[in-house]
């Protein structure tokens, strides 16, 4: 009796252990992020509301995981949700990153599903102001997370290069304008990126990449961080075309520049850019669908001014504010009208 006691236990020690090194989850995680905001115009803002509002700046919830097949392959998956449910839009949940792939220390990590485009993915930590009212995207076409697509990101190479593609499938974009069915273009996206965008492995972060008609878009951009002891230098470099012959008048560049200084859990951080594309949030938003749209649209000049602050009160808990500036014009049907805009954001921020 005692023997076969004996041998359940060992047995089922063993299982467990097999499992365990067999599998890293289901791992539960989310956020939630909610700031008070004061705007002028309200374009910036998560609901384009002006005023002082309560902004819920992208929370979400998720559970991701792995499990091993062999020893150089495994499952990997994900499925993320925002959540919207803190403020009054009647949306509980919207799409984030969701997908399920395979993984291998050779061959690298293929994902099936909806993802961050390798294009958008480039930034690496280059946005100190991201999922904000002063993200980049406001200026910046292309920060997209697209579905119904493969992503590829290969082994890192010398333990410095990465190279990373994004494919999505025509056919799930296709669209039908009365009985005739069309399709859409190639859509991919590519990059190559160099270091570490976290800054820790090493201190630098530079990468390139290149995004073909995903969003209406064709772009290029590259971008550069480096950290200095406690200070964190940037720079974003972008230029974006729209794909349609009818918004010809949409084309420019996009750059910005900035830079951090980390004392301790104080991170301090300035960012300046422009853009003369018109293809980013804050000009689509303004000009929304009205008199014509974005084709009525010529000779923008967009201007963006970030100052802010970040504490971290623990592990998982952040304290931030900013003010940031709009400033610039673009002209709707040869009218010039005013883009200016002034935002004063406090918030907090809680990782679980």
């Amino acid at each position: 009796m005692k023997k076969t006691v004996l041998s359940a236990t060992i047995v089922s020690a063993l299982a467990a252990t097999s499992f365990t090194a067999l599998a890293d989850g289901p791992n539960f995680y989310g956020r939630a992020d909610l700031a008070i905001t004061n705007s002028d115009m309200g374009i910036a803002t998560q609901n384009q509301k002006s005023g002082t509002i309560i902004e819920n700046n992208f929370s979400w919830l998720g559970v991701k995981g792995t499990e091993a097949i062999n020893n150089d392959l495994e499952v990997v998956y994900q499925m993320e949700f925002g959540v919207s449910n803190f403020d009054n839009s009647g949306n509980t949940f919207s799409a984030r990153n969701t997908f399920l792939g395979l993984k291998s220390a050779t061959a690298g990590t293929i994902l099936v599903g909806r993802n961050d485009t390798v294009f958008k993915a480039a930034e690496g930590g280059f946005d100190l102001f991201g999922n904000s009212n002063s993200d980049i995207d406001l200026l910046a076409a292309g920060q997209s997370r697209s579905a119904d697509g493969f992503t590829y990101y290969s082994p890192k190479i010398a333990d410095l290069v990465t190279l990373n593609a994004t494919y999505l499938m025509d056919d799930n974009y296709a669209q039908k304008v009365g009985d005739e069915v069309i399709d859409a273009d190639n859509m991919y996206a590519l990059s190559a990126t160099i270091g570490d965008k976290a800054l820790k492995a090493q201190n630098y972060y530079v990468s390139a990449a290149y995004n073909d008609s995903i969003d209406n878009v064709k772009a290029y951009r590259g971008v550069a961080q480096v950290k200095l002891g406690q200070v964190i230098l940037g720079g974003f470099y972008q230029n974006s075309e729209h794909v349609d012959s009818k918004y010809a008048n949409l084309e420019g560049d996009t750059y910005f520049v900035n830079a951090a200084y980390v004392m301790g859990n104080l991170k301090l951080k300035a960012m300046y850019g422009s853009d003369d594309s018109g293809l980013g949030k804050y000009v689509s938003r303004y000009v929304g669908d009205v008199n014509g749209g974005l084709e009525t649209v010529s000779d923008v000049d967009l201007q963006q001014f970030s100052l802010g602050a970040d504490y971290r009160l623990s592990k998982n808990t952040l304290v931030y504010g900013h003010y940031t500036k709009y400033d610039g014009d673009i002209k709707l049907t040869g009218v010039t009208q005013d883009l200016s805009d002034d935002i004063f954001t406090v918030g907090m921020r809680f990782d679980f």
